[in-house]
């Protein structure tokens, strides 16, 4: 069976910081591009960050740009997203996916289409 599974997802106050790890079973992610997204409740599900198969490339929203670090592993099969500064704004469901179809290109908008495999998800909560 083909899975992700996210984990490191927690409460936390302004100023904080969490590491979440994307961990794939049934499948190897070195072939993969690897993108994290989000979604606020009521809101739309938003990417980002992204990371090509080989991890030299990766790509961030305006949003994250400078607070958040994507990374990968793969000799754990693992991608992960260490989140500095975090901000009540950053409240959300973040998720992984992974794609063959997408690349992952700089200053482009990071969108969930053509992602063929996702994670349920994990809840990051800042709040004071």
């Amino acid at each position: 069976q083909l899975q992700l599974v996210e984990s490191g997802g927690g409460l936390l106050q302004p100023g904080g910081s969490l590491r979440l790890s994307c961990t794939a079973s049934g499948f190897t992610l070195d072939y993969y591009v690897i993108g994290w997204f989000r979604q606020a409740p009521g809101k739309e599900r938003e990417g980002v960050s992204c990371i090509s198969s080989s991890g030299g490339i990766t790509n961030y929203a305006d949003s994250v740009k400078g607070r958040f670090t994507i990374s990968r592993d793969n000799a754990k099969n693992t991608v992960y997203l260490q989140m500095n500064s975090l901000e009540p704004e950053d409240t959300a469901v973040y998720s992984c996916a992974a794609t063959q179809l997408r690349k992952c290109i700089p200053t482009f908008r990071i969108d969930p289409p053509g992602y063929g495999y996702w994670g349920q998800g994990t809840q990051v909560t800042v709040s004071s």
